[in-house]
């Protein structure tokens, strides 16, 4: 038995570079904090950007407080340069969190700059939002929370009501999972992602 958070063997990461989106309040924990942690421990670096730089206050079931992250990077600061020299970019739920962070234009900028270079996005629970604020779940097979469905189905995606869905159409690879209860399957499609770059 190991101590890795997940069942699968985690692939190294070492040199792997994720970038993790986020509001200052209101992200899930555990959409957060378990995927830097289990990304860090496999070798990858994981920069957290926010608004602004500082503590991000996550929440817990969307109301109880959680554990406090460290966002090491402004959304604003964030050149299209550094955004090249990630491999892959993370989008963490919460209800406060993704509905806040729709209205970020660099976020929404961010998941176009992936898809349009190729790499992936993963996005769990409410993150996909984004992926639809930003026009790109038209084609795409995607599941989420399950509140989200038809805003998934008007932007053009089918929606699914799987633990995980990977879907590589148009050249990108998009991952999405509906809760933390699905953070396992996430995160083995999350490592499969980042281990064929």
């Amino acid at each position: 038995m190991t101590s890795d958070t997940t069942s699968h063997q985690t692939p190294d990461l070492t040199g792997r570079r994720v970038l993790a989106v986020v509001t200052t309040y209101g992200v899930e924990q555990d959409e957060l904090v378990v995927p830097l942690e289990h990304l860090r421990a496999a070798g990858a670096h994981v920069d957290v950007a926010a608004p602004e730089r500082g503590t991000v206050e996550t929440l817990v079931g969307d109301k109880d407080p959680g554990r406090p992250v460290e966002a090491d990077r402004a959304l604003g600061d964030l050149t299209d340069a550094d955004l090249d020299s990630y491999d892959l970019l993370l989008v963490p739920g919460g209800t406060i969190n993704a509905d806040a962070l729709r209205l970020e234009e660099k976020a929404v900028a961010a998941v176009g700059t992936f898809a349009r270079s190729g790499r992936p996005v993963a996005a769990i629970c409410h993150g996909p939002w984004l992926v639809v604020e930003a026009g790109l779940a038209t084609g795409k097979t995607l599941t989420s929370y399950p509140t989200l469905q038809t805003d998934v189905r008007n932007a053009g995606g089918t929606w699914q009501d799987q633990s995980v869905v990977s879907d590589p159409t148009d050249g990108w690879t998009l991952v999405t999972s509906r809760t933390p209860d699905d953070l396992d399957d996430f995160l083995r499609e999350v490592d499969a992602a980042l281990a064929a770059r």
